[in-house]
């Protein structure tokens, strides 16, 4: 018998490269996006030093370019490791991390006496340290794409992920209170000087085992039982792993204390499980379990308090923060008034009186920005994060192996979702939550983590990108991930 092997279609012929479709890195508009990006931070911290100090001084650039300096070392690493990655997520990033360090610096500008001002060093306070962690996060990110070659090898790990996951949950809640607790919320690491938030990087390692697991289950999960209203239901014994998701984020809610958190994990979870199955039942019944078991801890609050009376207490003050404005709801009326004050173009950069609010280098960051850049400066934040989760959901899409998808699209809502709960409790639409705004809040956890999370759509959306070779040897394989699509794959016809 003869072998004869044939093409779905035929080579493309790029450039005398047989068998390579054309496809473009785009790293040259990456770097000129990330210039652009670099320069509206640099005029950013002109306006300030311009406001605050009345005059623009000479090193108002520095911050800038150690910035620029630590972005273009990644666009290079990029270049190396990962050069089909999607040209607008790094950018994108490095403006929003960028504005977070110069606002920081304000706040440190704006603490300082009108004598030490001029004198401040570039490099100080929260400003400076915010930096300092972006070198670092940064480098991480760098280091993950050199070390993670493929998506698919993270599914070899899932398992180990997954228990690493939970564990970093629950270590605040067993821990005293003197070490883990800050503002009514257990959800911290404190040593010394240092504080870390294991649960930032939680969410990294539960959303790898979501992913691999509903790859495995996700035919199972995809079975409906009966239709009603037109809802196709899932199987009562299908409902084991939502309930299981479910009772563990009730108990982030009540030893931990954070309703932010809880319903990340909970809202990760059945977001991935959504478009792994593609059905809105799930949807329908994850909403219907989280807002039931908010109301349950509600209700428990005001009966019994004890652990649930710090989240009883928060739905009061959401409710009607004005009823004790310079007590449990001085931080929110805050909030509201600075946002207010903005109106829609803000005081200007600087201009503001951002130390007025509580904790605004951490929990209300948002609002401190508000109030000097107005409605349409925080309109044009929210798109940069946009643009980041419809990158991260078009990374999903495109390609093309099961896991990949499901890791990338439940990176990006994840992200979506911090931002929205984080911006939904200052402007009162939810209750406030101890959750940074991801690349703008003070914090080495949070900017880590989610610096980790874009290197992982970096190589996803490599991937997705990266030209198809005809004819040459298999791309790698990852014996834990998830079987690889054959669509597009040459054929073999066998003859006798």
């Amino acid at each position: 018998m003869t072998v004869a092997a044939t093409s779905t279609s035929p080579p493309t012929n790029t450039g005398g490269q047989s068998g390579v479709r054309l496809a473009r890195s785009r790293r040259n508009a990456e770097l000129s996006l990330l210039l652009l990006a670099m320069v509206l931070v640099a005029a950013y911290g002109a306006m300030v030093e311009a406001s605050v100090l009345d005059t623009v001084t000479p090193s108002f650039w520095i911050p800038a370019a150690a910035l620029t300096a630590v972005f273009l070392g990644l666009h290079v690493a990029i270049r190396f490791l990962a050069p089909f990655a999607d040209p607008a997520l790094l950018p994108a990033v490095a403006l929003l991390n960028g504005l977070g360090v110069g606002f920081l610096h304000r706040l440190d500008l704006a603490r300082a006496t009108p004598a030490e001002r001029a004198e401040l060093a570039t490099f100080a306070g929260t400003g400076g340290r915010q930096l300092a962690w972006t070198l670092i996060s940064v480098a991480l990110a760098a280091g993950l794409l050199a070390i993670v070659r493929d998506h698919r090898s993270i599914s070899r790990y899932a398992y180990t992920l997954g228990l690493a996951g939970i564990v970093l949950v629950m270590i605040p809640a067993v821990l005293p209170r003197s070490i883990s607790e800050i503002n009514g919320a257990k959800l911290w690491i404190r040593v010394g000087g240092l504080s870390i938030q294991p649960g930032e990087f939680a969410k990294l390692a539960l959303l790898a085992f979501f992913a691999y697991y509903l790859v495995r289950k996700r035919e199972v999960l995809s079975l409906a039982s009966r239709r009603i209203l037109g809802v196709d239901l899932p199987r009562g014994r299908d409902l084991g792993p939502v309930v299981v998701v479910w009772l563990i984020s009730l108990l982030v809610l009540v030893f931990e204390k954070d309703l932010g958190t809880s319903l990340l994990y909970f809202g990760m979870f059945v977001a991935t499980l959504y478009i792994a199955t593609e059905r809105v039942s799930w949807l329908l019944i994850g909403l219907v379990l989280f807002f039931g078991g908010a109301y349950l801890a509600y209700v428990l609050g005001d009966a019994i308090g004890g652990p649930f009376a710090n989240f009883y207490l928060r739905a009061n003050i959401w409710l009607d923060p004005f009823a004790d404005p310079y007590n449990d709801g001085y931080q929110l009326v805050q909030g509201l008034l600075a946002l207010g004050s903005g109106g829609m173009f803000g005081a200007g950069p600087g201009a503001g009186q951002p130390l007025k609010l509580p904790e605004v280098q951490n929990d209300f960051i948002f609002a401190g920005l508000g109030e000097e850049i107005g409605l349409f400066g925080l309109s044009a934040l929210l798109v940069v994060y946009l643009l980041i989760v419809e990158r991260g959901l078009r990374a999903a899409l495109a390609v093309h192996d099961s896991f990949g998808k499901l890791l990338a699209g439940g990176l990006a809502f994840t992200l979506g979702l911090q931002v929205f709960v984080i911006v939904g409790g200052i402007s009162g639409l939810i209750p406030l939550t101890g959750q940074t705004t991801p690349f703008l809040s003070a914090g080495g956890s949070s900017l880590m983590a989610n610096w980790l999370l874009i290197a992982i759509l970096l190589r996803v959306s490599d991937a997705a990108r990266r030209p198809v070779t005809s004819g040459g040897p298999p791309s790698p394989r990852s014996t834990g991930g998830p079987p690889e699509q054959l669509h597009g794959a040459p054929t073999e016809v066998i003859r006798p």
